[in-house]
């Protein structure tokens, strides 16, 4: 007990970050005995992520519409959430094309490969999307892991028990215990994030080595660059300009920014950015419990809008093609309104690459030269995409009165179990 007390008393990023680092170093130590030995590791830590997503969402779901009835409007905070979204979306899309044309990370670059597993994405109709959004079956939707289809029915179920009031004051407090036991849960699962971390990067760095990364070299640095950019400045601007410490932010969202990083999933990552904008940043639980899940479905700087700006620069600049202003526009369009359009389906980045390079007029066959290294590119853009989803979240909390300013200025960077008990006695204090 003393040897477990002593770990989680560690800072969550130093745990993580040891993960990190002694997870690179076995994976270039063993080569690629490295992915069969670690692998395993990695994927019992995002499979048990993933159990407990989709009933975290649908009890905190249900229970936030009950709770947010009455102090906020919804449909107000859903409105003012998609506003935020897609203005981040376009400054995206707009870093990622300033990247390429600074980079020019298609100039110089020949003899590349097409993998042999690549076969163009079929992108969805406008109509198949938004009809998939409502689910045939919503026992079906939980068992398949559709997020948007379970926030939808737990939507309609919190609904009705804001209706039906007092008649169900039972079920709304099972729901409420239901939603608190499933943040417990959390709570011990990510607990073994340092260990998930240790496997996915050891057996990444087995699998890769150097010899995939060094003929798109340029434009690895490239996306990493513009997602950085994006990450530091856009949205720590955005902070700033609510009057919130940017250094807080980072701080705070850091666990959820890692957990991104080493599982390349904004559904995976979903836990750790509630718990970090919950209980390290400060907002409405209940608004944080519609927001983060909203945005993991939809929400999609890095897949969505850095990097089809990017690619399409690299495209055009491989087959030595000349952009002209208004396919630039169509790029920035495309990007925007495809990343809502896509929401769920899986696969975003390469749907929508496909979608934005038809879109341009662009050869699709450019995609297939990059999917050998999309693992390495999947890292950095879910980390950018998650950092987002829960950015947004708060700047919408500090402009609907809904974040607790007491807590982001005391951010923490831990999501121990000791940590989250921590907070919520401090926030209960401080409401008695």
């Amino acid at each position: 007990m003393k040897l477990v007390s002593a770990w989680l008393r560690i800072p969550f990023w130093q745990r993580v970050l040891a993960g990190f680092v002694l997870g690179a170093l076995a994976g270039w130590l063993f080569g690629h005995r490295a992915e069969i030995w670690f692998e395993p590791l990695g994927t019992i830590y995002v499979t048990l992520i993933k159990m407990i997503a989709v009933p975290l969402v649908f009890f905190a779901v249900m229970n936030a519409i009950g709770s947010l009835h009455g102090q906020k409007s919804v449909a107000a905070l859903g409105g003012r959430t998609f506003v935020w979204f897609a203005i981040t979306a376009a400054l995206a899309v707009g870093v990622g094309l300033l990247i390429g044309w600074l980079l020019q990370p298609g100039h110089g670059v020949s003899g590349l490969t097409m993998a042999a597993d690549y076969t163009v994405r079929v992108v969805p109709s406008p109509k198949d999307v938004l009809l998939d959004v409502i689910p045939t079956n919503p026992f079906k939707a939980l068992s398949e892991g559709k997020i948007l289809q379970v926030i939808v029915f737990a939507g309609l179920v919190g609904f009705a028990l804001v209706k039906l009031g007092e008649r169900v004051s039972g079920l709304r407090k099972l729901v409420g215990e239901a939603s608190d036991t499933m943040v417990q849960v959390t709570r011990f699962v990510l607990e073994m994030t340092p260990l998930g971390t240790f496997g996915l990067i050891a057996s990444l760095v087995g699998a890769y080595g150097f010899e995939k990364l060094l003929p798109l070299g340029t434009f690895v640095f490239a996306l990493y660059l513009a997602c950085a950019i994006h990450i530091v400045f856009v949205y720590g601007s955005l902070i700033a300009l609510h009057g919130l410490n940017p250094l807080k932010f980072f701080r705070g969202a850091a666990p959820g920014m890692q957990v991104a990083f080493v599982a390349s999933s904004s559904f995976a990552a979903m836990p750790a950015a509630i718990r970090s904008v919950t209980h390290n940043l400060g907002v409405d639980k209940d608004y944080a419990a519609f927001a983060v899940p909203l945005g993991a479905s939809i929400k999609m700087d890095g897949c969505g809008a850095i990097y089809p700006a990017l690619t399409s620069m690299f495209v055009a600049q491989y087959f030595g093609l000349h952009l002209e202003p208004g396919q630039y526009a169509t790029i920035l369009i495309a990007s925007v309104l495809g990343s809502f359009g896509t929401a769920g389906v899986p696969g975003t980045a390469i749907v929508m690459v496909t979608l934005v390079l038809s879109a341009a007029g662009l050869p699709l066959e450019g995609i297939g030269y990059l999917v050998a290294i999309d693992r390495v590119l999947d890292m950095m853009r879910t980390m950018t995409n998650v950092t987002g989803q829960m950015a947004v979240p708060v700047i919408v909390a500090k402009e609907s009165g809904l974040l607790d300013r007491d807590v982001y200025e005391a951010a923490s960077s831990n999501l121990g179990i000791a940590a989250g008990e921590k907070a919520e006695v401090r926030v209960t204090r401080e409401a008695g």
